[in-house]
């Protein structure tokens, strides 16, 4: 049974700069197939369609590499990965990389064992909740690029993610449509948080419209950031 479109993915990253080997393809249909054998026994996600894993869940996740300069041994840290995007694909085309997959419901973690197991990937897996491992000296500004994917709006996800991004880092947040807007109204939080606002880029995935909005970290975060969980939803910055 075929899990994932491999023509379509090849073609539409092709389109943004990304090359695919066919090693690199064979991974992907791994990936594709253990995702939906687990998406029956946990919720993982509600695209399992080849054409939609191959566009909305893998090109999507490769859209980052067209974005920023990803050297030779640079860290990343996925903030609420849930099955793994977009930090798995970026694993199976950049295993130079030192990959970071934090979410805070253990049996998606699970599940990404077995990813890294079965494709014999190299990165951590970490449980936890970002705004509780932000304070942590071991995540505090210890990597050069951070991202999240569909986890809230941009002036409440910077709270999240810019603390854990070194001065001279960058964070990557993957939004929809509505990303330039976001933006706008998160501007207050990010200057709070240590960052700038650096680009956003867009890239079409078939009828779907993506954006990347290009966080540069410029100064370090205050101590006080991230707050709790309930003050950052409800008194966003």
């Amino acid at each position: 049974m075929n899990f994932v479109d491999s023509e379509l993915l090849v073609s539409v990253s092709r389109g943004f700069g990304v090359g695919i080997n066919d090693e690199q393809l064979e991974n992907f249909r791994l990936y594709a197939e253990l995702l939906c054998v687990w998406n029956e026994k946990i919720n993982l996600t509600a695209i399992t369609s080849p054409e939609g894993i191959a566009l909305l869940h893998f090109a999507d996740s490769l859209t980052l590499l067209s974005c920023g300069s990803f050297k030779e041994g640079a860290s990343l840290i996925d903030v609420g990965t849930g099955a793994g995007f977009p930090s798995v694909p970026l694993c199976i085309m950049r295993p130079d990389m030192k990959f970071t997959m934090m979410d805070s419901l253990n049996k998606r973690l699970v599940f990404l064992e077995q990813v890294k197991d079965r494709l014999g990937l190299n990165f951590e897996i970490v449980h936890g909740r970002a705004e509780e491992l932000g304070k942590k000296p071991e995540y505090r500004e210890q990597f050069d690029f951070a991202t999240a994917r569909a986890v809230a709006q941009l002036n409440v996800l910077s709270e999240y993610c810019l603390p854990f991004v070194k001065p001279g880092g960058s964070f990557l947040a993957m939004k929809g449509p509505s990303g330039r807007d976001e933006t706008e109204s998160a501007e207050k939080a990010i200057g709070l948080l240590g960052g700038k606002l650096s680009e956003i880029k867009e890239f079409s995935l078939g009828e779907n419209t993506r954006q990347v909005v290009m966080i540069d970290k410029i100064s370090p975060t205050p101590e006080r950031y991230p707050r709790q969980s309930g003050k950052i939803k409800k008194v966003p910055l």
